[in-house]
């Protein structure tokens, strides 16, 4: 998957789930690519897809942050996305490497599309729209800064009736 899918997913789960931690979950979800490019220029080679996007190293790290050690959640937000990457990138047809210790690879739904296609686009923009819709069916109880709530600010008094107006068809 393209950068951009990557980080739209886990945004928009993360901002879902817990919405401090967006920024850590973002940079997650590129960090199985970009850990590429800070190996490079250690001088060490590896090739895409390689020892960065091994399924069971990811998910390993996100549970030990979330039930072991973690300071303020950020290493666990950055874990799980990187799990999104991974999860993601298994979706396309080269799909990710399962265990270091097996050359088969782990595909998800059969690996039926390649980077780029628009399949890829339309996974993401489901993936947003669900969590829009879930995010306004729930009403979240604590401050969402991607997601407000336009006439619940109108009723309290927060904001005017002319703010109400120009705000209230926004959904982000």
């Amino acid at each position: 998957m393209k950068w951009l899918n990557h980080t739209l997913i886990a945004g928009a789960i993360c901002a879902v789930l817990s919405p401090p931690h967006v920024a850590a979950c973002v940079a997650g979800a590129t960090a199985p690519d970009w850990f590429e490019y800070v190996a490079k220029l250690t001088g060490r080679h590896i090739k895409h897809r390689g020892p960065t996007h091994i399924l069971t190293h990811w998910l390993i790290a996100a549970l030990a942050f979330t039930f072991v050690w973690d300071y303020h959640g950020i290493l666990m937000a950055f874990a799980w996305g990187g799990v999104s990457h991974i999860m993601t990138d298994a979706m396309t047809v080269s799909g990710v490497p399962f265990s270091p210790y097996s050359d088969r690879r782990f595909h998800l739904f059969g690996g039926r599309f390649r980077t780029g296609d628009p399949v890829e686009y339309a996974i993401a923009a489901g993936v947003v729209i669900a969590c829009i819709g879930f995010s306004h069916l729930t009403g979240s109880g604590g401050f969402a800064p991607f997601f407000y709530d336009w006439s619940g600010l109108y009723q309290q008094g927060s904001i005017d009736g002319a703010e109400w107006k120009a705000n209230r068809f926004r959904l982000i």
